[in-house]
């Protein structure tokens, strides 16, 4: 048995704790908030997408970047500034946008995301689905050019999940989409994926946590560098003190990069900011009971529980959590256009988040330089999806186990 330091109390640090004492280690989590889960887990998209992974980095991306900044609607806002980091970052995700890196990607992403769906399916006995609004909702991707639906429809695929549906049969299935059938050219539906509130996921998972008869407490503090002696950490350094292990899991999202400079890591992380809105479902609204992903807009809507959350936008403005007025105005003007029944837009609370995200689209975990010290980080906008996956991995890991599949592409290497 090790006794463990996970740094994080978001959905992925969470995950990563309860893994690690499940397999018989000793774990203290710190968590720099008052509250686990109030970072970008708190109001993220609520999709749990593990067949729909497509990396953002990809052919043609480069082309469509640069329209998606001037229009109206655009998903993409891109503000240089004198920060080496996004300059780096922006040079390693152009050189991934070719087909042959997208499909590895997507190929491996593939292979986490079934591994993450039966894991969270493991946990079902710890953390119930209720206890998270949890439902099977299946995911629609609708289309709004011809161009784009024929080319996602031209991609081979035998899965007995998906169906491709027409314009019409995407209002049929999905009556929320009615008032935007003539706009749309088809679609694309996957069954077996699901939402959830990642939030009450992580307050549900943090109380079995902290009743484990292996778990070492909840630290309050922040994380400030981590002091080495050759290739081993030796502790970490917090505004609660100096804490000590045998090993440390950094998951602390765009803190990990900060974090991880102190022991002389450069993580190849940036933060791409995402806006929600969450809007009370009424009596008589037409709210999606499928999870529906606007292709061109970037926009995703889910229903969870008793309200809509809706996701969209890449601002690539640095670390930046301000709720732009601008970028809220727009999101909310084409949510009202494409599902104006679907909720009380009146009564919207908007929300901002920073997803760390790598440059070819797929999370780090591993090892690092340090024999001790191993990451779990870098989902981007897909951390509720990956969580329990990358939390098994990174458990085999540490416990000297081989992965169940080749890490490559998902490790800092």
């Amino acid at each position: 048995m090790q006794e463990i330091i996970v740094i994080g109390g978001g959905v992925v640090g969470l995950t990563s704790a309860w893994w690690l004492l499940e397999a018989g280690h000793k774990v203290t989590l710190l968590e720099r908030a008052p509250q686990v889960g109030t970072g970008t887990s708190y109001s993220n998209g609520g999709q749990l997408s593990y067949r729909y992974v497509s990396p953002l980095a990809d052919a043609g991306v480069p082309l469509k970047a640069l329209q998606w900044m001037f229009q109206e609607y655009g998903p993409l806002k891109f503000k240089p500034q004198f920060d080496a980091h996004q300059w780096r970052w922006l040079a390693a995700f152009l050189a991934n946008c070719r087909v042959d890196a997208n499909r590895q990607t997507t190929h491996k992403l593939l292979q986490l995301g079934e591994l993450s769906r039966r894991a969270m399916v493991q946990l079902e006995p710890v953390v119930p689905p209720a206890s998270f609004q949890w439902r099977d909702a299946g995911k629609l991707v609708v289309y709004r050019t011809r161009k784009a639906f024929e080319a996602a429809t031209s991609k081979s695929d035998s899965s007995s999940t998906r169906q491709v549906w027409s314009a019409a049969e995407c209002a049929a299935h999905e009556p929320a989409l009615a008032d935007v059938a003539g706009q749309l050219e088809g679609g694309i539906y996957n069954s077996g994926e699901a939402v959830a509130d990642c939030y009450e996921f992580c307050v549900t998972l943090a109380e079995r946590i902290a009743s484990h008869p292996r778990f070492a407490g909840y630290v309050h503090g922040d994380a400030q560098r981590f002091v080495s002696e050759g290739d081993r950490i030796t502790g970490l350094q917090t505004s609660a003190g100096l804490l000590k292990a045998d090993s440390y899991v950094l998951s602390a999202g765009m803190q990990s990069r900060t974090l991880a400079k102190t022991a002389d890591i450069s993580l190849p992380i940036y933060p791409l900011k995402g806006y929600s809105l969450t809007a009370p479902i009424r009596s008589g609204d037409v709210a999606p009971e499928i999870s529906v992903t606007d292709f061109e807009r970037k926009v995703l809507y889910a229903r969870i529980g008793g309200k809509l959350r809706v996701a969209a936008m890449v601002d690539m403005v640095g670390e930046d959590l301000s709720l732009d007025a601008r970028r809220l105005a727009s999101l909310t003007r084409q949510v009202r256009e494409t599902m104006p029944h679907a909720a009380d837009y009146n009564s919207v609370t908007p929300w901002a988040g920073l997803r760390p995200a790598t440059p070819n689209s797929a999370p780090i975990v591993g090892p690092t330089p340090y024999s001790n010290l191993w990451l779990n980080i870098g989902h981007g906008p897909l951390g509720f999806t990956f969580a329990c996956g990358t939390a098994s991995v990174l458990t085999d890991l540490v416990q000297g186990k081989a992965p169940p599949f080749t890490l490559e592409g998902l490790s800092l290497r």
